[in-house]
């Protein structure tokens, strides 16, 4: 079995070797460079200048276009998400059509369309290749807004920038980029409430009308069709798309820090810290430095083998996963090293993470790894050939970046010049913490005092979620009187009473809530003796079901079926409660009162709660009406550990009980808006529907 995956292994570096007369004392020798035949890439441009590239490929009757608009970075000042709304507009409503009309003739050639603030694309099969182009074209030319559509997509932008606030990888993505650029740079522009509330429909068609315009844009037109039969169907339909002046706008480069600061966001109850360090980089896309950065960034953090993840993830077992990324951009691109880490080893991480920045500043590379990694990278992108959509990025590039005309055909050759002294130097010239930044989102309880060590002066800029100054956010001391036996006591009447609570013996609750456009329903159901169910179905279809007899559980799915394990089955026994609060004063529970706290400006008790099995979860309740309005737990997953959480609304009353009617569930970036249709309280359950079998 070895010898079969180290064969594997051998063929992904992109070579072929006898497994058994290899030697592993050494690196093989690396071979020529691979020959690339691009093949040629048709191309013609329309009187109004839109210009088209045609990628042939006859495998399968099936076609892509590919529309994209060549626009300088543009700041929205007071009104940033006004360009993302325009381009999500576009689908909402021609003057020819409707939006359902859209999507009724999209679907019925079962094609796909869709438009983003500066792209069109669309695909089809070949036979309707030209109904495709029909209606792609009229979104772009004839797109018609109006005020009932924006409110609509307003609050879905709404709902996902709450959602983002509790997710410390967005909040580390957003905070990066308005330190990196700073908030007068359109790339560091951060979408609040308060520039989506200021966006008008006018706004949206002038950004629409200013920009969308065919002397800007450059079409890529993939899969079973040539140059000759394009070009008549291209210019029937976008050929009276009448062009017009765009705006060109330029940006100073941002002004980076003269020694390294160490920013924190705050992120009260976390259990885990999203790391990063970053610094701005002049590297620009096809440049003479381009190839060799690629290679850098992949010896360092651009995989599982890299120096970063081989240390964080290997060696110490600090993170699933670290990663580094070298981007290039026309303005200005950057260098940006993370990983997600526990709490109690955040500054650990943080120090393995300065000592592999510096091994590449010192040139501290072998050739095992740069020819391990070049090896990796040739066959990714000799395979990459073999997708038509990637020749046709490859041309529209070649254009757009005013690349020589054997750009891609010689890339694995100059790929494969790449030395150490190339890596060692790109190192210097784009890696650079010292002029950078270095951002911690997690619990500052717990962290932000053993992070300060890494500030050169000692000090830590405080920021809240977009990236603006604040002062140390500590929570604050409960009031006098105030213990986590009272803040228990307190939801408990709030939601009823104690003694109302003990008479629920059984509860059957049933939510909705949408998954990728579909109409997703939960059912929960509590039993008398413990037992618990759950269902998650969709489509007439059951995507999973757990169920819990109160001593074995079973866990199915579309993957299959499986009995609960020891760690699951005990943590069910705590699961399966209908109201926990009422044990918490139990004996084997830890309660630990944090203090006061901010909750989207209410103020809440914060508590943390461990279960009698060690697992723990952080709740927040409000300290007027008491009632439980967020927890946060972590989730150990296969693919890593994420933050789950949970935030409760709308409390109604059923029966003699208080109910939230509104749960915003998130477990990482993915998000669940789930909405309580019913609940049903002492519903009498048949016995067999907690039946494990």
């Amino acid at each position: 079995m070895k010898k079969i995956y180290f064969t594997l292994f051998a063929l992904l570096l992109g070579g072929f070797v006898n497994a058994q007369e290899l030697d592993r004392s050494k690196m093989p020798d690396p071979g020529p460079a691979p020959k690339i035949d691009l093949g040629e890439t048709e191309s013609f441009t329309l009187e109004n200048g839109m210009k088209v590239f045609v990628v042939e490929n006859n495998k399968l009757p099936r076609v892509a276009f590919s529309l994209v608009l060549d626009l300088d970075p543009i700041k929205e000042g007071d009104k940033v998400g006004a360009a993302d709304l325009a381009g999500d507009l576009m689908m909402k409503g021609t003057k020819n059509r409707t939006k359902d009309e859209i999507n009724f003739e999209v679907d019925f050639i079962g094609a796909r369309l869709s438009t983003s603030a500066s792209s069109v694309y669309g695909a089809s099969l070949k036979k309707h290749q030209e109904k495709l182009l029909e209606l792609m074209s009229d979104v772009v030319k004839h797109a018609e807004f109006n005020d009932e559509e924006l409110d609509k997509l307003k609050k879905q932008y709404l709902s996902g920038i709450q959602t983002e606030k509790d997710d410390p990888d967005a909040i580390a993505n957003k905070v990066r980029r308005v330190l990196l650029y700073g908030k007068d740079h359109p790339y560091g522009e951060i979408m609040t409430e308060e520039t989506l509330e200021n966006i008008t429909l006018a706004d949206a068609k002038a950004y629409y009308s200013t920009y969308f315009k065919p002397n800007v844009a450059y079409m890529a037109v993939v899969g079973d069709i040539n140059a000759k039969e394009a070009k008549p169907l291209i210019e029937k339909y976008f050929g009276d798309w009448k062009k017009g002046e765009v705006p060109k706008h330029e940006f100073e480069a941002p002004e980076q820090p003269k020694m390294m600061q160490v920013a924190f966001v705050n992120k009260p109850g976390a259990v885990q810290s999203v790391i990063s360090v970053f610094n701005t980089a002049d590297l620009k896309p096809g440049s003479e430095d381009a190839i060799p950065a690629r290679v850098t960034n992949g010896i360092l953090g651009g995989g599982f083998i890299s120096k970063l993840n081989l240390n964080l993830r290997e060696e110490n077992a600090y993170t699933y996963g670290a990663r580094s990324n070298l981007s290039s951009d026309e303005l200005i691109g950057y260098f940006n090293a993370s990983a997600k880490v526990r709490n109690e080893v955040t500054d650990s991480a943080l120090t393995e993470t300065i000592k592999e920045l510096k091994a590449m500043l010192d040139g501290d590379i072998t050739e095992d790894e740069l020819q391990t990694i070049k090896n990796y990278q040739t066959g990714t992108f000799s395979y990459s050939l073999e997708n038509p959509q990637t020749k046709a990025r490859f041309a529209l590039n070649t254009e757009r970046y005013d690349l020589p005309d054997d750009y891609y055909a010689t890339y694995l050759k100059r790929l494969s010049e790449v030395s150490l002294d190339d890596v060692k130097r790109i190192s210097k010239a784009y890696i650079k913490p010292q002029n950078g930044y270095m951002l911690i989102v997690g619990n500052q309880e717990e962290v932000a005092e053993k992070v300060k060590q890494f500030s050169p002066l000692g000090e830590i800029m405080f920021l809240d979620t977009y990236g603006n100054k604040v002062e140390e956010t500590t929570t604050k001391e409960a009031p006098e009187g105030i213990t986590a036996e009272s803040v228990i006591n307190q939801y408990i009447e709030s939601i009823g009473g104690k003694k109302n609570l003990e008479k629920v013996k059984s509860m059957q609750v049933e939510m909705s809530t949408k998954m990728q456009g579909m109409d997703i329903s939960i059912e929960s159901y509590n039993g008398e003796n413990g037992e618990y169910l759950s269902e998650v179905k969709g489509n007439g279809m059951t995507f999973q079901k757990q169920v819990f007899d109160g001593e074995k559980g079973k866990l199915s799915g579309m993957q299959g079926a499986k009995e609960m394990d020891e760690e699951q089955l005990e943590n069910m026994k705590y699961e399966s409660l209908i109201f926990p609060e009422l044990y918490y004063l139990d004996e084997g529970y830890e309660l630990e009162l944090k203090g006061v706290d901010q909750l989207d400006g209410t103020e809440v008790y914060v508590l943390k709660v461990t279960k009698p099995n060690g697992q723990s979860q952080t709740n927040y309740y409000g300290a007027d009406n008491g009632y439980l309005l967020k927890s946060e737990s972590t989730l150990e997953t296969p693919q890593g550990a994420f933050t789950q959480t949970s935030v409760m609304g709308d409390y109604k009353k059923v029966g003699k009980i208080m109910y939230p009617h509104k749960i915003d569930q998130s477990t990482g970036p993915q998000t669940m808006n789930i909405k309580v249709e019913e609940v049903k309280v002492n519903p009498n359950l048949d016995k067999d529907l907690f039946k494990v079998e």
